[in-house]
């Protein structure tokens, strides 16, 4: 049993395995020297899951200019409706806890995907990464959407966290944007620019719930879950829970801006209704719109909906939203800008109508490049799904590991300098604050 048990929970670890040790003999060992002459271009990471190696032409080329950033255009008097393209389904994988992804697993089998996707919503122990093909979703190059839950009275979680760290420690990335959108809990971030942030959905994290990493030239950086709350449920009770659950985005950069210098910038909730004035919310916000009947909750992270725009300033034409229906029968409605060719769909949460099409949880919509007008109705309660649209880049992607560029030559000099720690250096998570800084202080990044 206990040998049963063992591969049971070191299953779903090999995938993460691999992709290191790949890291690792692409890497080659460390090798100290000056820093690149590189003349680097004035523009204006991840939660341990890494994307497959694809390199394929975009649709085009198109240049970025220095400070402007894209602006979305408005839409045409005469509006048609987006179609589906496609559905997909990805596999869902088990960890955190392995045994309840495992038993979602089986029940999935036996009652349903979903009535699987409600108790996941309910229990956690899964995860489940959209790989996309970026050449076709650009500039979404990756969707992963964790759902997880740590029990104080799991004793095969403290097994498994001595060997297995509960998050994700310190890891390289180059050329693209990380946005980690917290739907419950937390995470602890540490990264090599000596830059320590606390964010999340709960309420020590006052309201600061959005990450947006851009990694830029080069970035190192850890995410660790916290776990050392429980849920609001379980407080002052001897056995607790901490839940967690996040989307993770990475969206890429164009080539003018891979070079750009790294940073970290956390987005606050900010509260609006459908009559709020004035329209343009302040600096470091999401702009959270509740309906004037409270049937619908839209919170935009990037981009615009009904004339209200999210403040955060992006080289790439995007709009990251997402849309929380409170009753059922409820119809949402989006313009979408003519140049978003790109437009996904993510149903977290219960059934919605697209398209005269019922589109079950867990599953991702691709739209057609054509029409200007998005319409959803929930086909329950609480429906909850995340929308994705953008301009695509028309310009050629390479990515492997934790990296993204125009070229694989420009992926191995990634690697290189990482090697030769123009990055920084990775540090243990078990490191006390002091120490981290200490270290970050001896091993800074040249960007």
């Amino acid at each position: 049993l206990f040998i049963a048990m063992v591969q049971i929970h070191l299953l779903p670890l090999l995938p993460l395995f691999i992709v290191k040790v790949n890291i690792i003999l692409s890497c080659h060992a460390f090798s100290p020297g000056s820093p690149p002459q590189a003349s680097f271009r004035k523009p204006s990471a991840d939660l341990g899951l890494q994307v497959r190696t694809d390199q394929s032409d975009g649709r085009g080329t198109a240049a970025a200019s220095k400070r402007s950033f894209p602006s979305i255009q408005s839409p045409t008097p005469t509006l048609s409706q987006r179609r589906i393209s496609k559905v997909e389904k990805f596999a869902r994988l088990p960890v955190w806890p392995v045994w309840q992804g495992v038993f979602l697993f089986f029940a999935s089998k036996i009652f349903g995907q979903e009535v699987a996707a409600q108790w996941e919503d309910a229990i956690g122990g899964r995860v489940c990464p959209n790989f996309f093909s970026a050449s076709s979703t650009t500039p979404f190059v990756l969707l992963v959407h964790h759902r997880h839950a740590f029990m104080n009275w799991d004793p095969i979680r403290y097994i498994q966290r001595t060997f297995f760290p509960e998050g994700f420690p310190a890891h390289p990335h180059r050329g693209f944007i990380t946005v980690t959108y917290i739907l419950k809990g937390g995470f602890f971030h540490r990264d090599s620019l000596g830059i320590k942030q606390s964010y999340g959905a709960e309420e020590r994290h006052e309201g600061k719930h959005v990450q947006w990493l851009t990694a830029g030239a080069g970035i190192q950086h850890e995410e660790m879950w916290d776990v050392s709350t429980p849920d609001e449920k379980d407080e002052g009770k001897p056995l607790w829970t901490s839940s967690q659950e996040l989307y993770q985005i990475w969206l890429n950069l164009p080539a003018a801006y891979k070079m750009a210098k790294p940073d970290a910038q956390l987005l606050e909730t900010y509260p609006m209704t459908m009559d709020s004035s004035p329209t343009s919310p302040p600096p470091d916000t999401t702009p959270k719109i509740t309906s004037e009947n409270g049937l619908t909750i839209t919170t935009i992270v990037a981009g615009e909906h009904n004339g209200v725009r999210a403040p955060v300033e992006c080289p790439t034409n995007a709009s990251i939203i997402r849309i929380q229906f409170t009753r059922k029968y409820t119809t949402w409605t989006h313009t979408l800008p003519s140049t978003h060719e790109t437009a996904i769909l993510y149903i977290r949460k219960g059934s919605v109508q697209i398209d005269g099409q019922r589109i079950a949880p867990h599953h991702t919509v691709y739209l057609t490049a054509g029409g200007d007008q998005l319409t959803m109705r929930a086909l329950e309660g609480e429906a909850d799904v995340l929308l994705l649209s953008g301009e695509p880049l028309r310009e050629p992607i390479a990515s492997q590991g934790s990296m993204v560029m125009n070229t694989q030559e420009e992926i191995q000099k990634a690697y290189v300098d990482y090697q030769r720690g123009f990055m920084g250096m990775p540090w243990d998570h078990n490191l006390e604050d002091g120490a981290w800084r200490e270290h970050v202080k001896k091993n800074p990044s040249m960007y």
